[in-house]
């Protein structure tokens, strides 16, 4: 059988990725080829830092789409000049290309530096991903198989938050969500909503809750979407309550992201549904505190090459 590769870029120069890449690529058998898209130069060192000699061939980008890709087989694309201020989006270029020509449908990233590098332009890079596919539908997912959340808005201050919260967005992103989860993991997940206000409740004559989420949620009902709430953000995660689920969905990136974070640590990877590919990353940054101390733990890693492996 022949399997799609798996594309790579490890991102930051200064970051924990290439420790936790070669302790993966260690500790599990892999069917898919890899393709890592980064600096040469770069690769050699982390290589001889992490004492790394499983072959890594290099190939070339412009005739990628007539090379013999191996099963199995770690390969590299040098893209020059990592001291340029635009080398992470020439690496993004370059996926981005290989993945248009129908050569893959699969990407891991590693972390990024979202102020240095989207200096503003997007909130995160799931909306800049998505802008280079223009596509203007999608949703963050971070995964565990356990359960999963899903923040309506990624990274907006908070005042900024209720001002975004509409039917339609709710809408749109959890039809986002219950597509993935019946096209790529084929079942129908049960969604959780939770409310924007504490207790979803509101000092003020309007109520978000009652307002936009419940007739959003009772609209999805009618689309036989299994999808329940709005609830307390204090209480969902509650082992009794968590477990009726496979999705909460959240208001904001922290309401949902620091609760499954705590829950599973680095058991979980952030998926970008949405997109006419699968984007997977770590679900951690670069942790630069931890660079060359050989102690990181590279468990989400792990998770989704092994996510994309089985695709």
């Amino acid at each position: 059988m022949n399997f799609k590769p798996i594309l790579i870029i490890p991102g930051e120069k200064k970051s924990i990725f290439f420790e936790i890449f070669f302790k993966s690529i260690k500790s599990k058998k892999i069917t898919s080829p890899l393709i890592i898209i980064c600096d040469k130069k770069i690769l050699e060192k982390e290589i001889k830092k992490y004492k790394f000699y499983k072959k890594i061939e290099p190939i070339d980008f412009k005739k990628i789409l007539n090379e013999k890709i191996i099963n199995k087989n770690i390969y590299f694309i040098d893209i020059k000049n990592s001291n340029s201020k635009n080398y992470i989006h020439e690496c993004f270029k370059v996926a981005f290309h290989i993945i248009k020509r129908g050569l893959t449908n699969k990407l891991i990233n590693g972390p990024i530096n979202k102020s240095k590098t989207l200096k503003g332009k997007y909130p995160g890079m799931t909306e800049y991903i998505s802008k280079s596919f223009n596509e203007k539908k999608f949703a963050m997912l971070i995964y565990n198989n356990k359960l999963s959340v899903s923040p309506l808005t990624t990274h907006l201050p908070l005042k900024m938050v209720a001002k975004k919260i509409t039917k339609k967005l709710i809408t749109e992103k959890i039809m986002i969500i219950n597509r993935f989860y019946n096209q790529k993991l084929r079942f129908k997940p049960k969604i959780a909503v939770v409310g924007l206000n504490p207790h979803c409740e509101s000092l003020s004559k309007f109520n978000e809750d009652t307002r936009i989420i419940l007739p959003a949620i009772n609209s999805l009902k009618k689309k036989n979407i299994r999808v329940s709430g709005p609830y307390p953000s204090d209480t969902i995660f509650l082992k009794n309550n968590r477990k009726k689920f496979n999705v909460i969905v959240g208001m904001y990136h922290d309401q949902v992201l620091t609760p499954i974070k705590t829950l599973f640590e680095y058991d979980a990877i952030n998926i970008t549904i949405g997109l006419p590919f699968l984007r997977v990353t770590p679900d951690h940054g670069p942790n630069e505190m931890m660079v060359g101390k050989n102690k990181s733990n590279p468990l989400s890693l792990i998770k989704a090459i092994n996510f994309l492996d089985k695709r």
